[in-house]
């Protein structure tokens, strides 16, 4: 009888040993997302920290998806109180800083926090490259379908988005889908010889 017994049990534990095996094998960091391949959504955000150089724009400005058509955008999500959007803060500029002379708009957007608390973090980190957008209500989070902070966007030049990356995102990964996605959209933008 004591067969019949640990066959059942045997039976019964073997569908969530597979499925814990099945676990195992996934990374829990990523979160699978329906935006990349589709239109990105729309946003019209004020700017609250200018940026430097090639990708600076006023403070009291307006960043708006449409107005950046025909570049690749790279749209990051952060906020000060996020420990993991201080491990990629560098690399964003640098990556913004690398790629300043292609046709590429770096923004951030802070995410549920205080315009003068993203002011104090940037500061503190020797400012950055790119300029920093104010979402009141995370609107264009929610949009995005934001899981959390920091996610990452990359828009290609037709508006659609061709990247998400959650979690810190390195200099050299961004740059790398950055010029695949310009690669790309250079010969569909000069279109076949002899047109």
């Amino acid at each position: 009888m004591n067969w019949k017994r640990s066959a059942v049990a045997a039976a019964v534990a073997a569908p969530f040993i597979v499925l814990l095996a099945w676990g195992l094998t996934k990374d829990p960091r990523e979160i699978p997302s329906p935006l990349p391949g589709r239109q990105a959504p729309e946003f019209a955000l004020e700017v609250f920290i200018p940026g430097e150089g090639a990708h600076a724009r006023n403070v009291g400005d307006t960043v708006s998806l449409a107005a950046l058509r025909g570049k690749v955008v790279v749209l990051n999500f952060w906020a000060s109180w996020c420990l993991e959007c201080v491990t990629e803060h560098q690399d964003l500029s640098l990556a913004a800083r690398q790629l300043a002379g292609k046709p590429v708009q770096f923004v951030g957007v802070l995410y549920n926090d205080v315009k003068d608390a993203g002011r104090q973090w940037v500061a503190q980190r020797g400012g950055e490259a790119y300029p920093a957008l104010d979402d009141p209500g995370a609107r264009a989070a929610i949009d995005y379908g934001l899981y959390g902070v920091p996610e990452t966007f990359v828009i290609d030049p037709s508006g659609k988005i061709a990247y998400k990356h959650t979690g810190p995102i390195w200099a050299g990964l961004l740059t790398a889908k950055v010029d695949s996605i310009l690669a790309a959209a250079t010969p569909a933008a000069s279109g076949p010889k002899g047109e």
